[in-house]
């Protein structure tokens, strides 16, 4: 597997990946890839890569994708991005691709000096990725167990998570 930035190329097969990925998921709304094309189209996507097959019957196609944009904390730039949505195809899930994208992205958010980044996912997944529970942030209408964090450099900051307007498509 390769793993590398969004192309204009990709877009459609991220649409497919993230629609396929949270289809039945219980805890969607479906609403994914309309998150991540609203991202795209403001300009707000910090970080977007992909997870290309090598070999194979998938060999080059793309089978995953994970996108970061920038967090607000108490309505300021404190240098925390948000994770999401990450996703792979259904029938690819649990071969370490997610895992690798995750990586991946949190070591070029390191490159690129964030201070931490800020999820609302499964505690039992992220935790094992170095994630954990967010002692002193809240992100209003979420439930505190499944807001999850790693700070990059330095503590975790106090406040309220905000994020781009895109995560409230189709609410």
């Amino acid at each position: 597997m390769r793993i590398r930035p969004e192309t204009p190329a990709d877009h459609a097969a991220i649409r497919e990946i993230n629609v396929a990925a949270f289809a039945v998921h219980p805890f969607s709304r479906q609403t994914e890839h309309l998150i991540v094309e609203a991202l795209r189209a403001d300009g707000a996507l910090t970080l977007s890569l992909v997870a290309e097959a090598e070999g194979g019957a998938e060999d080059g196609a793309v089978v995953g994708h994970i996108a970061f944009s920038t967090s607000l904390i108490d309505g300021r730039d404190q240098g925390w991005h948000l994770l999401g949505p990450v996703a792979v195809l259904p029938q690819l899930q649990r071969r370490g691709i997610g895992k690798a994208l995750v990586a991946a992205g949190l070591a070029e958010l390191r490159a690129l000096g964030s201070r931490g980044c800020v999820l609302v996912g499964d505690p039992g997944y992220y935790t094992r990725l170095g994630f954990r529970q967010a002692a002193s942030l809240v992100y209003p209408g979420v439930p505190p167990e499944v807001v999850l964090c790693l700070p990059l450099v330095g503590d975790e900051p106090a406040g309220t998570v905000g994020h781009h307007p895109a995560f409230d498509v189709g609410l």
